[in-house]
């Protein structure tokens, strides 16, 4: 008679099969970055040879100092950490308020008023950038760190996320909290903020990603080079008729660096937020 196989146990083949893959998609990964590091010590003739050369002939690493004389990098980079850093503790407090008072509290328009919420979701957000362009220079914010950080200050996903955990807590911490006298900002800053953590470390990872990556906007609302985050900053080394790659790739990878080392050390944490944003609700 022929075995049944134990519930639970993989066989060899498929424990290899999976590794094969795993390995296939972590060279897909990797391979961009690694390219582009070999890309940044390359001299120019290099980067634009046929048929390519994957290691360079001579170690380049003056590219890495040129790029400090090409573009005002310690500004754009000051600017991309005041940006990151003002967007994602604006957009922890403002949505965690909606948040909660969308999810807990009980008032004539609720339901519609975050429908309307939610809309937002669904339009494009190139849309957004001619009317938030017309409200930054009617305030004199163009090429400033208040034109960069106030627009991204809050946003409905953040205020939908959290609301879906708040929908989770257990309404009777908060009646005990009531009874013993709370008023309801207590509550929610003693009580639900404590046990929302983690919604507020997904949606804090979300926001710095893509505040840090974030091109379009502050294309729009700076024009001057020391104002400018990394991610715009680096779009003006790429010339209409010359690259120098090398120089590009170079600045790339010092962008990159701060979100690589913060993975390094916030792995877990990390995982736990994209993880937690993919799967509640």
């Amino acid at each position: 008679m022929r075995e049944r196989p134990i519930a639970g146990v993989r066989r060899p083949g498929a424990m290899v099969a999976t590794h094969v893959v795993l390995i296939a998609g972590a060279v897909v990964m990797v391979g961009p970055f690694v390219w582009e590091v070999l890309t940044s010590l390359k001299t120019f003739a290099e980067t634009t040879r046929i048929p390519l050369t994957f290691f360079p002939h001579e170690w380049q690493w003056s590219n890495y100092s040129d790029v400090f004389d090409a573009l005002p990098f310690a500004d754009m980079f000051q600017a991309s950490v005041f940006t990151t850093v003002g967007r994602t503790l604006g957009q922890l407090v403002f949505c965690s308020l909606a948040a909660y008072a969308f999810a807990r509290m009980r008032f004539r328009g609720n339901n519609l008023l975050f429908g309307l919420f939610l809309s937002v979701l669904m339009v494009p957000s190139q849309l957004f950038l001619i009317p938030q362009y017309l409200i930054v220079a009617k305030l004199g914010w163009l090429n400033s760190l208040p034109g960069l950080i106030v627009p991204g200050m809050f946003s409905a996903f953040g205020t939908f996320l959290l609301r879906q955990f708040f929908l989770t807590l257990p309404r009777e911490l908060e009646e005990a909290a009531r009874l013993d006298g709370a008023n309801p900002f207590q509550v929610f800053w003693h009580i639900a903020l404590p046990l929302a953590k983690p919604g507020l470390l997904a949606l804090a990872i979300l926001t710095a990603l893509w505040s840090w990556n974030d091109l379009m906007y502050p294309l729009v609302v700076t024009t001057e080079p020391d104002k400018m985050p990394l991610s715009a900053g680096l779009a003006t080394l790429q010339g209409e008729h010359f690259t120098d790659y090398s120089l590009l790739m170079a600045g790339s990878v010092m962008a990159s660096a701060p979100m690589i080392i913060a993975f390094i050390f916030l792995q877990r944490h990390f995982i736990q937020g994209i993880a937690f944003s993919g799967t509640k609700g």
